[in-house]
């Protein structure tokens, strides 16, 4: 589920606390429905590392989120974000870094590599303070550990669920730009939806 941010929150990320600052926002307004739940968001930056978009991907227990690559770089892939930081939250209030958290983030790190897609930092946050995976040295440690390289199935996997989801996005700025045609040329947008299968919404954002 995309986050909607404010235009000031599509801010240009210099450390751990210009993230933070906008996931706190995020997350005190998702616990007032949802306090005892873990969430899961992926943050894509472009190549100057500002903000394109926050992305919920997962609901979890009260300790545990379950994401796999695909989940986690398909809007990095559609949106053409060349660098994330993923962030979730412990309901219990606190921000130290699991061992199984650890081992997810290492996983991450190396699915990026391959699809060329660079995993920044790993924030564990609460409503009132946070852990940064890259501040602690975590992340330049998961770098040369050696350890989940991609090989294999999975990176056979994670190539064509590459090129399927750039193959979307494609077709989608294709279509968009037919409908923008039709829109000028005058038809109704309802025809403009049976011949380009984009959304109403969509089509009556243009």
């Amino acid at each position: 589920m995309n986050v909607r941010l404010t235009k000031d929150q599509k801010i240009k990320v210099l450390n751990s606390a210009d993230i933070y600052a906008i996931m706190q926002q995020v997350l005190l307004r998702e616990n007032k429905i949802r306090r005892n739940q873990e969430h899961f968001w992926v943050v894509g930056l472009n190549h100057n590392n500002k903000i394109l978009f926050v992305e919920l991907i997962g609901l979890g227990a009260s300790n545990r989120v379950n994401a796999d690559p695909p989940d986690v770089f398909r809007m990095a892939i559609y949106k053409l974000a060349n660098k994330l930081i993923l962030v979730h939250n412990h309901p219990s209030g606190s921000h130290e870094v699991s061992d199984a958290d650890i081992t997810f983030t290492d996983h991450m790190l190396k699915a990026g590599k391959l699809i060329k897609v660079e995993v920044l930092d790993h924030l564990v946050i609460t409503e009132t303070n946070y852990t940064s995976f890259a501040d602690q040295g975590v992340m330049d440690e998961l770098k040369k550990n050696g350890l989940f390289e991609i090989m294999g199935p999975e990176r056979q996997e994670l190539e064509q669920f590459k090129i399927d989801t750039e193959k979307k996005r494609a077709e989608k700025e294709k279509a968009i730009s037919i409908s923008k045609k039709m829109k000028a040329k005058g038809y109704d947008d309802a025809t403009i939806k049976e011949l380009t299968g984009l959304s109403l919404k969509v089509i009556g954002g243009m």
